[in-house]
């Protein structure tokens, strides 16, 4: 197959296109705007190969969109391009509306225009592979209760509410014009090129360099976390065998509170790094107020997309977030480079 990424510079979405040209036969066109979130370093180890294209088009702009869609004549499109950080969400919603419900407003129409297109035979084996999060379900109060592909709607940010309605709209271009289309939601992401405002590797690195590790509140905030690469494979597994019409929750089986987490990151850099001048590490977490709207509580009931697709995490938290901090202290020049701003400005070539 030939595969359209949307967003594939960002964090998942590179992720998944380095498991598709490192894992499978398929060929790629990686489609990214290159916000402040893309970064094409992530992607060297498969920059090179045949089987992989980069095209930087918005996909708000539609002319570039059908262009592609002409040029490129891909078998499916894999949809990741989103603003998804919750505190940008609550500080400037609007990016989060223009890109996250009118871009995807805007590559529904051009897909549906180039699927319209197709003979039969490709018509019907097209996929429309939307990527969302568990935020759209709200949280959760029992804490029993699980997240299913049923559980009501009930976004609580900016960010999960601009994701909900990108959903919505999905579902929509499905019952109204047959697209074919697939969704899935999944619970919090960590793991290596994680983008250095989220939570694991913002502690990891501010723990390196002796600052403060915020925490909101208390930390009680519990998220099923899922290491990046298992979801990769989930998402292939998905846009290849997944049933159209359908939605699939990824969870990794790992419910954390925050504070556990933070305190598990300082544990392993005390191991890892135990000559650095600021062990034990957890003498720098600080408790901070917390954000607005904050849910407490994510879980991901995942036994569907394992019953029906035979998908389950290969990571366990312990095993994953260990070879996180790994990486990141392997590849601290990535890092920085994308805290000083380097790795755009040099994309665009202004000076450093």
């Amino acid at each position: 197959m030939k595969i359209i990424v949307t967003g594939g510079a960002g964090f998942i979405g590179s992720a998944v296109i380095r498991h598709i040209i490192g894992n499978t036969d398929d060929s790629v066109v990686n489609l990214d705007k290159l916000t402040y979130a893309g970064n094409l370093e992530s992607l060297v180890e498969v920059s090179g190969s045949e089987r992989y294209v980069f095209e930087e088009v918005d996909i708000c702009d539609r002319a570039a969109l059908e262009r592609v869609f002409r040029d490129q004549q891909p078998d499916a499109v894999m949809h990741l391009a989103a603003e998804s950080h919750v505190d940008r969400s609550i500080d400037g919603p609007s990016a989060f509306i223009e890109t996250n419900i009118v871009g995807t407003y805007i590559l529904l129409e051009a897909t549906r225009q180039y699927w319209q297109g197709l003979n039969d035979a490709r018509k019907a084996a097209f996929r429309f592979h939307h990527i969302s999060t568990d935020e759209v379900y709200g949280d959760l109060e029992d804490p029993e209760e699980l997240f299913t592909e049923t559980t009501p709607y009930a976004p609580s940010s900016p960010y999960s509410a601009s994701k909900a309605s990108s959903d919505h709209l999905v579902r929509a271009w499905r019952r109204t014009y047959g697209l074919p289309t697939v969704v899935t939601n999944c619970s919090n992401n960590y793991g290596p090129y994680h983008f250095p405002e989220k939570l694991i590797p913002l502690m990891i690195l501010n723990a390196l360099e002796g600052k403060a590790l915020p925490v909101y509140g208390k930390g009680n905030q519990v998220r099923d976390w899922l290491y990046v690469e298992d979801h990769a494979r989930a998402l292939y597994r998905v846009v290849t065998e997944g049933k159209v019409g359908d939605t699939y929750n990824i969870g990794g089986h790992n419910e954390q509170q925050n504070i556990e987490v933070v305190h598990t990151l300082c544990e392993l850099l005390d191991e890892l790094r135990p000559d650095s001048p600021y062990c034990p590490h957890a003498s720098l977490i600080t408790h901070v107020q917390d954000r607005p709207g904050h849910d407490l509580r994510y879980a991901i009931d995942a036994s569907k997309i394992q019953r029906e697709l035979g998908w389950l995490p290969e990571e366990t938290f312990e095993s994953g977030i260990r070879k996180t901090v790994e990486w990141y202290l392997n590849n601290l020049q990535w890092c920085r480079r994308v805290q000083d701003g380097s790795y755009q400005r040099e994309r665009l070539g202004t000076p450093a």
